[in-house]
């Protein structure tokens, strides 16, 4: 085996590893799979963290999770899927951070290492094991990079500014 098959081989592995993990957890926030609350225990979660509107976060959150996440694992539009996937995290960092780092406290490690590990792949692309090599990379692109990384962090900067305004918001009020 080459050094470029057993890249590929590795990106082929983190791909549907992080690409399952993604999918299953969002597929709880949207449908109650695997013991999650559906998309209206995440829509009253969401409203809970202080996101609004909570059902509009609930789905995206949701869907950034199980779209993105199916996408990285079959290797398609790999910068959107991992963008995608890397913006949900970003929304799940925001709501650990207080809690410090670690997961053991009920800290941001393992939403951000999701995100990362995403944002990585996306960046990477998927190697030859998957349909955007199959399909010669027409939703792989290098313009597609650029495009789905800033909307994608566009959009996480929105809904985590506008989480934390609310929050400073109701605690001046109290």
């Amino acid at each position: 085996m080459t050094c470029v098959n057993r890249r590929d081989l590795g990106l082929l592995v983190l791909r549907v590893g992080t690409g399952a993990v993604l999918a299953a957890h969002g597929a709880q926030k949207l449908f109650g799979w695997f013991g999650g609350s559906g998309i209206e225990g995440t829509t009253a979660a969401m409203e809970a963290m202080g996101f609004h509107p909570p059902k509009h976060s609930a789905l995206a959150a949701g869907l950034g999770e199980a779209g993105g996440g199916a996408l990285l694992a079959l290797g398609l539009a790999t910068p959107a899927a991992g963008a995608a996937a890397a913006g949900a995290m970003a929304g799940a960092v925001a709501v650990h951070a207080p809690a410090g780092f670690f997961a053991q406290g009920g800290g941001y490690e393992y939403p951000a290492f999701l995100g990362f590990t995403a944002a990585a792949i996306g960046l990477a692309g998927p190697g030859r094991y998957s349909l955007d090599h199959a399909t010669w990379y027409v939703f792989n692109q290098p313009w597609m990079v650029a495009l789905a990384f800033a909307g994608s962090a566009g959009a996480a900067a929105a809904v985590v500014g506008k989480r934390a305004r609310g929050q400073r918001k109701g605690a001046d009020e109290t």
